[in-house]
């Protein structure tokens, strides 16, 4: 994407950095994982998702002022995406088959990490991401970079509301509409329910996968 911002996605060998172990085991997880990669889990704010409720786009900005929130604290806030200008301060979403979102504007240096599941994109908010970029920051659409992580393809997991498409064709149809450019756009094309170095949640609700943990992707301004 650019070398002045960091991703990184762990896989199963790493181990679950949300469900199906304990809390001793998803903090150790996490350690290892952010310090492979250069940062510590107080250096680390953890996007917190929540289903209940009908609101999908709850999208906050954060500072170093935050660091070790729902890491090494409890989450103060629940959030759909996070966004931050602060440099060495780490973005967490762990995911199954949904999408984990990277937004980058090189002009403003403006970061975020946002979750593309069923429910969010039902609410557009491969646009809400976009538009909340502007808003906050003042970021035009075509500046800004977006990394798309792995996610369940349509062959297990169609979008029934969309046609049957896939998670990531209909992020992308939504970001490009919002004015992100085709260009500016990198997508990781696994399929969490294929391959089986990810986790993937509908495959274990299916019995096809002994655990049902999360992988993480982690996003960092250098």
């Amino acid at each position: 994407m650019d070398s002045a911002v960091h991703i990184a996605m762990s896989e199963m060998a790493d181990g679950s950095m949300s469900a199906a172990v304990t809390a001793d085991e998803r903090l150790a997880n996490r350690r290892r994982f952010l310090e492979a990669n250069g940062v510590t889990a107080g250096q680390t704010v953890l996007v917190r998702l929540r289903y209940e409720g009908d609101d999908y786009r709850r999208y906050f900005s954060v500072g170093v002022e935050t660091a070790g929130d729902g890491i090494m604290t409890p989450s103060t806030v629940t959030a759909d995406a996070l966004f931050t200008q602060d440099r060495n301060l780490a973005l967490l979403l762990p995911i199954a088959d949904c999408i984990a979102a990277v937004l980058y504007d090189p002009i403003l240096g403006a970061l975020g990490l946002a979750h593309l599941g069923r429910h969010n994109l039902l609410q557009d908010g491969g646009a809400g991401i976009v538009a909340y970029m502007s808003d906050d920051f003042g970021s035009k659409p075509s500046d800004i970079r977006v990394w798309l992580s792995p996610a369940a393809g349509r062959g297990n997991y169609p979008l029934f509301d969309f046609d049957n498409r896939s998670l990531h064709e209909v992020a992308l149809e939504q970001l490009l509409a919002a004015g992100i450019t085709a260009a500016n756009v990198i997508t990781d094309p696994r399929d969490t329910t294929l391959d089986e170095r990810l986790f993937s949640h509908s495959e274990y609700l299916k019995g096809k996968r002994v655990s049902d943990g999360r992988q993480a992707v982690m996003a960092v301004l250098r």
